[in-house]
């Protein structure tokens, strides 16, 4: 009987010890024609989010890639409103004062418009409730541009015109 008290303890504290189960969501993307072009699983971990992304389809070159404030995909995606910016800071990586939370490096996809590529982003979480979480009132969605972030231009970067949009969703 002592023996199984003991089993059963070290079982409970165990289980406590574990970390929680990883967060995740993911976003499926649609260029404004409805087809599939993708899709970003998106992972919480102890440094902000790991989004893994997966593309089909997108045109050669250099894309800006960012995470939007609105979770509404609607061409011409417009209605995935500004970058996610909980902290009000300004555009761009190279902004003195700070960037977007939602912005992220360039793609660079190539002739063949196959590309997967893993990116960190610190500046944001999954965890409901927190200040910088996709999740709040009104959603996230992940937005791909016609152009290049050129990383300082505020509020967009130049990026052009948004060619793909997936809302993102546990």
């Amino acid at each position: 009987m002592r023996f199984s008290r003991i089993i059963a303890t070290l079982g409970v504290a165990c289980l406590v010890s574990l970390p929680a189960y990883a967060q995740t969501a993911k976003a499926p993307l649609k260029d404004a024609a409805g087809k599939d072009v993708g899709s970003v699983d998106l992972v919480q971990t102890p440094h902000g989010v790991l989004l893994k992304l997966s593309l089909t389809g997108i045109p050669e070159g250099e894309h800006a890639f960012h995470v939007h404030a609105v979770g509404k995909c609607e061409p011409p995606f417009t209605s995935a409103g500004g970058h996610f910016n909980p902290g009000s800071k300004k555009h761009g990586m190279e902004a003195a004062e700070g960037s977007h939370a939602g912005d992220m490096p360039n793609l660079h996809v190539p002739a063949s418009g196959v590309l997967v590529v893993e990116i960190a982003n610190p500046a944001i979480s999954l965890v409901k409730g927190q200040p910088n979480s996709v999740f709040d009132a009104d959603g996230s969605a992940i937005v791909i541009h016609a152009k290049a972030d050129d990383y300082k231009s505020d509020p967009a970067g130049n990026a052009g015109d948004r060619i793909a949009c997936g809302v993102i969703v546990q």
